[in-house]
């Protein structure tokens, strides 16, 4: 056996390890108040989705990739190839709603040029989860051909196939039809990306401004801790900037296999790890950023408070 072949095996377990428990320690942050000792915020509702739609990404394209790594063959039959593919592809666009979500929820919060009425809208929990309800049904709906465009490895071989996964092929369509799924999903993909680029981008100079004005107070200080407002923004930059790489790079290597070549093995191995990157390291670094969380952390390592959480 290859090395290059134990490596991608390695790769996909601790990513499928990694992930799942990150989304589920994110989901239960955001769901139990038992563990955090405070009432729900509206921005758990956001980040409890994106556990969610994380979790549906890592177990409809991760556990299968894994599972044809390390051998397995024809374990899905054509309606389990469709219904695999069809929620990776919802999954996998309602993260980048989600995201784009909580940049705009955020911006909203910070931003002087908002509307009150637009800022009060958007801390209610009921306007918050129709968002959410929202983005799932947009993708719900513009996925819904996907189901056609898949078929199982037992039934490609009279066919023509585009790519084979090892446990599911994709079809390959006519050109015109192809560049019509190329523009509708582009369309969309690329709506979000520009509304998430831009809060992202609208917070940061926000916190930059804010920085400055109060430069002298931090100038003043002693502690070694960065600002509030260097946490912030380093927390946007590293979640907006680690999700439009890692997107980009697997957009453009699934739009080259899609269009012009028949893809090897290890083609198919760098798009399928690129795209569960994001769902893999993302509930990290927002854990790491709650406030609950580093509060408990702050206060374990007080001298005379180590019975704090008792």
């Amino acid at each position: 056996m290859s090395s290059a072949k134990w490596e991608t095996r390695i790769i996909l377990v601790a990513q499928m390890g990694v992930g799942i428990l990150g989304n589920t320690s994110l989901f239960c942050l955001c769901n139990f108040t038992l563990f955090t000792g405070q009432k729900v915020r509206c921005t758990d509702i956001i980040l409890s989705q994106l556990a969610l739609a994380n979790s549906l990404v890592l177990f409809s394209k991760g556990i299968p990739h894994t599972m044809a790594a390390f051998g397995s063959k024809y374990f899905l039959n054509e309606v389990g190839c469709q219904f695999v593919f069809y929620f990776h592809r919802v999954a996998r666009g309602v993260g980048l709603s989600i995201t784009s979500l909580l940049s705009g929820f955020q911006a909203i919060r910070l931003c002087p040029n908002f509307s009150r009425w637009m800022e009060h809208r958007m801390r209610s929990s009921k306007c918050i989860g129709f968002c959410c309800f929202l983005c799932w049904i947009l993708h719900l709906s513009v996925n819904i051909f996907v189901p056609f465009r898949i078929t199982g490895p037992t039934h490609s071989k009279n066919l023509s196939v585009n790519t084979n996964y090892g446990y599911c092929c994709t079809l390959n369509p006519d050109r015109f039809m192809m560049l019509l799924v190329v523009v509708i999903f582009s369309t969309v993909d690329l709506t979000f990306l520009g509304l998430m680029t831009w809060a992202s981008g609208s917070m940061v100079v926000v916190l930059r401004r804010h920085k400055q004005r109060v430069q002298h107070i931090h100038s003043n200080s002693h502690s070694l801790r960065p600002s509030p407002e260097a946490r912030a923004t380093r927390t946007i930059l590293i979640l907006v900037s680690s999700y439009f790489s890692t997107y980009s790079l697997s957009s453009l290597l699934s739009l080259w296999m899609a269009l012009f070549v028949i893809p090897g093995q290890w083609v198919l191995d760098t798009s399928i790890v690129l795209s569960l990157c994001f769902p893999t390291f993302s509930p990290f670094v927002l854990i790491c950023s709650d406030t609950r969380v580093t509060a408990k952390i702050v206060l374990f390592h007080l001298p005379g408070r180590e019975n704090t959480f008792c």
